[in-house]
């Protein structure tokens, strides 16, 4: 089993970090990808494929769960793309630990470099637990491993901005399944209510629009707001909810009975 862990150098298509390309666009615009999975075929292919967009960069690969945490604590990643079903330390316990140093703050959330990597968990297993678990260990979206090139590089971006991506056709399925468990009773989800009802009128607007998945600028179109204003009101959501994104607002929203299935 390949269990290496590689860090990679910046490809010819890839400014060196720090510099500049041929029209002046600094290396931070680029958005730095690991990927961790355990079959070296996989790996390759993303990896060919994230790094044929100007915007992404490949800055190492992992092939387990123990590697990927090594790997990010030696090498920073905007995004990791993590497979959910390896040998030893899968990808869900992979995730817990790799954000495990990026707690938000309390009475807020944190930000930048300070929230930790976006991880989106890749699976070939269209599994309402898996994907479940890897949103409660704090993953922002879930895909499956077949969906189409274009939406895996899309998938990178949003998460990059701080969106929520979740496979469409596991979103609504996936919550509705799982809602009866999410509001039972305990301590997390009377906290969670308890911020909830913390909310503006207006902010529970806006925040029972993000839990039906609207964009932003949907819910602009929709409450005649314009989207600056609308992005204020969900980083004031998401900071007195303390949650990591949207899919983890989303999650509350299922909690605390703001959505129903």
């Amino acid at each position: 089993m390949d269990s290496t862990t590689e860090t990679r150098a910046p490809s010819a298509g890839h400014p060196a970090a720090g510099t500049a390309d041929a029209t002046g666009t600094a290396d931070a615009a680029v958005i730095r990808v690991a990927i961790v999975d355990d079959q070296h075929l996989v790996r390759s292919g993303f990896a060919m494929l994230i790094n044929s967009q100007p915007d992404l960069r490949v800055v190492s690969e992992a092939a387990t769960g123990d590697a990927a945490v090594r790997a990010l604590a030696a090498t920073p990643a905007d995004v990791v793309m993590m497979d959910v079903r390896m040998p030893g330390m899968d990808g869900i316990e992979a995730t817990r630990r790799i954000l495990a140093d990026h707690t938000p703050p309390a009475g807020g959330r944190a930000t930048g470099a300070a929230a930790g990597p976006r991880i989106v968990v890749l699976t070939t297993f269209d599994l309402d637990e898996y994907a479940l678990a890897a949103i409660h260990a704090g993953a922002s979206g879930f895909l499956l491993k077949d969906a189409p090139p274009e939406e895996l590089l899309e998938a990178i971006r949003t998460v990059h901005r701080g969106d929520a991506v979740i496979a469409p056709s596991t979103t609504r399925r996936l919550l509705d399944h799982v809602a009866p468990l999410l509001r039972q009773p305990t301590p997390e989800q009377h906290a969670h209510a308890e911020a909830v009802a913390r909310l503006t009128v207006r902010e529970r607007e806006v925040f029972g629009l993000i839990a039906q998945g609207l964009s932003n600028p949907e819910i602009a179109a929709k409450l005649y707001l314009s989207e600056a204003t609308v992005k204020t009101h969900v980083g004031h959501i998401l900071a007195k909810l303390e949650a990591r994104d949207r899919v983890q607002a989303v999650v509350m929203a299922y909690e605390t009975g703001i959505v129903r299935p």
